[in-house]
């Protein structure tokens, strides 16, 4: 039982190390055992902020506007980019506004030390009308207008986040229908476990 447990543990630290952070053992610190503890107390931590989005988002959930996924690189947060953006822009809609203000609150009230990432993706229409010269740039800068949002008007701090663009390079649909393009079309808010850094050697560790 307990190698199992283990192996599950490695299988989401991978996953976590993939999303840009990096978890340590330090020989002589803490046991692997509390090591797994405390990541397993995080996890719970991440389930808790899952089940208070799913109350506070439950009618655009239910409208399928957003979605909610425990994944190996977090608890994340996907919106539909239509809903944010229009067509081939990088200002968030009016209707946006709610959605993200509720993303927020639980950031604060729940989470209030986590990092988030915040990525931007597209569809692979190539660009026609727009002053992004491409997919890429697109959802980089849509990606920023969220993070600029999250802090300016919902007051998160900036310490706490990032932005990357990922264009139409992570699709999670098929693009050669509207529906699948529309999918695809999105912004997730990534929320990572808390992670403190090591005083002897600047590496991430599992506070």
């Amino acid at each position: 039982m307990r190698s199992r447990v283990i192996k599950v543990v490695l299988v989401v630290l991978f996953g976590f190390s993939a999303a840009g952070c990096t978890f340590i053992f330090q020989k002589g610190k803490r046991s692997d055992a509390m090591k797994i503890k405390e990541l397993s107390q995080q996890l719970s931590e991440l389930e808790r902020t899952k089940r208070q989005l799913q109350l506070s988002l439950a009618d655009e959930i239910e409208n399928k506007q957003v979605s909610l996924d425990m994944m190996e690189k977090g608890l994340v947060v996907t919106v539909v980019g239509d809903l944010l953006f229009d067509s081939g822009k990088a200002k968030i809609r009016s209707e946006g506004y709610s959605i993200l203000g509720k993303v927020a609150d639980v950031l604060k009230e729940e989470v209030p030390n986590n990092r988030v990432g915040i990525e931007g993706h597209t569809d692979n229409q190539p660009i026609q009308h727009s002053p992004w010269k491409t997919n890429w740039r697109l959802s980089t800068e849509r990606a920023l207008s969220v993070l600029d949002h999250m802090v300016k008007q919902e007051g998160i701090l900036p310490a706490r986040l990032s932005a990357i663009g990922y264009g139409e390079y992570q699709p999670v649909s098929y693009n050669d229908t509207k529906e699948g393009r529309q999918i695809n079309r999105r912004v997730e808010i990534v929320i990572l476990p808390e992670l403190t850094k090591s005083s002897t050697l600047g590496e991430e560790v599992i506070k």
